[in-house]
């Protein structure tokens, strides 16, 4: 189990750009796979990406592909969700997580540690 801390939220006009940081606690930190969600009110939690644990894979759900790029560095003890071309139906909580899976994984029972979350808004 490791402890995690979202910051890096706010307001953005749409097709800005936002950097999210997850800090996480301990030396531990590479042994994790991390991921980041997304929850809007009335929506299922949904998947964004995945990174291997020494960074080297990434995956990516459809609808955040080519504008997300999750990234990480071990000795900060931090993982990174860079946001670019950012819609209005972006606005959610966004949540950083980790898991004991050895690849990289989608599902969100499989992420067993997760943070407080931090509020994106996009406005027209």
């Amino acid at each position: 189990q490791v402890q995690l801390v979202e910051s890096g939220g706010g307001l953005v006009q749409a097709g800005g750009s936002l950097r999210l940081s997850c800090a996480a606690s301990g030396r531990t930190f590479s042994n994790y796979v991390m991921g980041w969600f997304r929850q809007a009110p009335g929506k299922e939690r949904e998947f964004l990406a995945a990174i291997m644990r020494d960074g080297s894979r990434t995956y990516y759900a459809d609808p955040v592909k080519g504008r997300f790029t999750i990234s990480r560095d071990n000795a900060k003890n931090t993982v990174y969700l860079q946001m670019n071309s950012l819609k209005p139906e972006d606005a959610a909580i966004y949540y950083c997580a980790a898991s004991n899976f050895l690849t990289p994984t989608s599902t969100p029972t499989n992420f067993g540690s997760w943070g407080q979350g931090t509020q994106v808004t996009v406005s027209s």
